[in-house]
């Protein structure tokens, strides 16, 4: 969600930031703009759309400068339009922001008389930080005043008519990170902007605000001392965002979890048990698991209440995070909280880990950013080694989060005794063979691919499921919303008389998850009401599945068979696809579709 780069150089630095916006798109935006210092004067220029927008307006309107900030703008306060895209201008003060100021207002109305050109909460921030200097604070004064009276979540980048040697840097609730480089200094909201520039960064705490120069960065902490920041290089994974061959990224990334659940499987359990590096937290004191998470993640919690609960005999609860800590739930000292985030600084589950740490006997986080603020502020934070997700459907990154629960179920079945050693090795010789079946299930892209024709054609889509399944129902229809913008539904197959059935006629796709498992022929009997109502029945199962129940229905899609408790993992994939070829035919933007994007660091 937004993006920022700010770049001080001995070159020109207008190409090297719009470079960099463009490593940012797969966060999502709909306009972009950077700003720059020449011979004391602030520029900037800012286009609606996609940055080659911003890069032909570049080439009529060219803009000098040595030392230059940018940002790529998702809708918040204000519509998507050049008035209220980034960077915003208040007298000798150009701001770009990420995240929400939430007293913009009352600031406003303590500055009678200015002139506001946009819609924002951000340009308040510009005009804030002038009326500093004009009562004669220096830019780095007035700065650091202006952080002292913002109330929200921000990321947050200066720059200062008559400063060409100096970027003002805060964070508060949203990621940022300065680079270091050999008399060029950087800032970005994370890695990936940063990695062509650099390999070595420093991430701001929460609270820290900094003084960036040519000559190196000077960070003070939210009480304004000076504060020492550990420098880190950048794994070379946060290089990696090729295409490698695919047409999307979505596509790569899918065709990429063979290798990368391989990998999260292999740091898990190295033999035939589970053994968690560095992992302290035992299981046999926590009398509940309270589940915590956003989006597709909050789906892979659902999925892992049935195994925590069924491996383990832990009594499990899942909550989305935005509702979780506004609802005030009672925490027992002997529970144990999981929160799930694929970036780590996602704004709803940081704000609800918070709430739960002051209650709960552990936290524990699954993140794909060890360095982010989920896995810093947790007891334990466990990596699902996904590598860098471009796209804004997550796929690699929730196959990868299952492989880690299941794992962490596992552990957690044994430490309590629900589990016998030669169960855990049954599941862990399981878990060793999916990465061989989802290359198996992909093999199946083409009978998709020419499926999903007719589904592009629908105006709402079913999903059915059961057990485990019942949550991949969700997280199909999910991706089907996302990326082909048809509705569609999830839902248990035995709810579908309670309701849902109302929607089934001839014009309806109903795709059911069914691998063969003792709740099978139940989900056959919802399966053949809505073939009696002439439902276009979509039935995905193994082999054995299709041959018991697979007469009559509109489609097959044969899986390979699996342990059912672990079938979640193996069919993500068809769900993926099927929402990805639906998209294709549909001709919608598959790795940034409208209106989403891929780190919620706001509320």
């Amino acid at each position: 969600m937004c993006g920022i780069i700010g770049v001080l150089s001995d070159h020109e630095v207008a190409p090297i930031l719009l470079e960099a916006l463009k490593r940012l798109e797969y966060r999502g935006y709909d306009s972009a703009g950077i700003a720059t210092v020449q011979n004391g004067a602030l520029d900037r220029r800012r286009a609606v759309g996609k940055l080659h927008n911003l890069s032909d307006l570049l080439v009529y309107e060219p803009l000098a400068g040595r030392i230059g900030i940018g940002h790529t703008r998702w809708a918040t306060h204000g519509g998507p339009t050049v008035k209220n895209a980034h960077p915003h201008l208040a007298g000798r003060v150009v701001v770009v922001h990420n995240g929400i100021i939430e007293n913009f207002r009352e600031l406003k109305e303590r500055m009678p008389g200015r002139s506001f050109e946009s819609d924002t909460d951000t340009e308040t921030v510009a005009h804030l930080c002038e009326t500093f200097m004009e009562k004669g604070l220096s830019p780095r004064e007035a700065a650091a005043e202006t952080l002292k009276h913002l109330e929200g979540a921000f990321a947050l980048a200066f720059l200062f008519e008559g400063e060409e040697d100096l970027i003002v840097a805060a964070r508060k609730g949203s990621p940022l990170a300065i680079g270091h480089g050999d008399g060029e200094m950087y800032v970005g909201s994370d890695a990936i902007a940063l990695s062509p520039l650099t390999d070595r960064i420093t991430y701001l705490e929460e609270g820290d605000y900094a003084f960036v120069t040519r000559a190196g960065v000077e960070i003070h902490d939210v009480e304004g001392r000076l504060a020492n920041r550990e420098t880190r290089a950048i794994a070379a994974q946060a290089a990696q965002v090729d295409k490698a061959g695919h047409k999307h990224f979505m596509a790569k990334e899918i065709f990429e979890q063979p290798t990368v659940l391989s990998e999260c499987l292999s740091y898990y359990a190295s033999g035939d048990r589970v053994d968690v590096p560095d992992f302290q937290i035992d299981f046999a004191g926590t009398d509940r698991l309270i589940m915590v998470a956003c989006g597709t993640a909050h789906y892979a919690c659902q999925v892992a209440k049935y195994w925590f609960e069924q491996l383990a005999g832990l009594p499990c609860d899942v909550d989305i995070a935005s509702e979780f800590r506004y609802r005030e739930p009672p925490v027992s000292d002997r529970a144990t909280a999981l929160f799930v985030s694929q970036s780590g600084e996602t704004a709803d589950t940081l704000a609800a880990l918070r709430y739960a740490r002051e209650k709960a006997r552990s936290v524990i986080s699954i993140v794909n950013v060890a360095e982010s603020s989920i896995a810093r502020e947790s007891d334990a934070a466990l990596p699902i080694l996904a590598g860098v997700e471009i796209g804004v459907a997550s796929t690699k990154a929730f196959v990868n989060q299952l492989g880690a629960l299941a794992n962490l179920a596992i552990l957690a079945g044994r430490q309590r005794g629900h589990l016998t050693e030669a169960r855990e090795a049954e599941l862990v010789t399981t878990l060793r063979s999916l990465p061989g079946l989802i290359n198996q299930a992909l093999a199946l892209e083409e009978r998709i691919r020419t499926v999903t024709g007719r589904i592009a054609e629908a105006q709402s889509v079913l999903f059915l499921g059961r057990g485990p399944m019942f949550p991949m129902a969700l997280e199909g229809a999910l991706k089907l919303k996302e990326i082909s913008y048809i509705h569609a539904e999830g839902y248990a197959s035995g709810e579908l008389k309670h309701g849902p059935i109302a929607l089934v006629d001839k014009s309806v796709p109903v795709i059911v998850l069914a691998p063969r498992d003792a709740l099978f022929d139940k989900t056959v009997s919802n399966m053949q009401e809505v073939m009696a109502r002439d439902g276009l029945v979509w039935l995905v199962s193994d082999a054995e599945g299709i041959e018991a129940a697979g007469h009559g229905v509109w489609e097959t899609l044969v899986m390979p068979k699996v342990d059912p408790i672990l079938a979640p993992l193996l069919y993500a994939v068809p769900a993926q696809l099927i929402a990805y070829h639906t998209a294709l035919h549909k001709g919608t933007d598959v790795d940034q579709p409208r209106n989403l994007a891929k780190s919620v660091t706001v509320e």
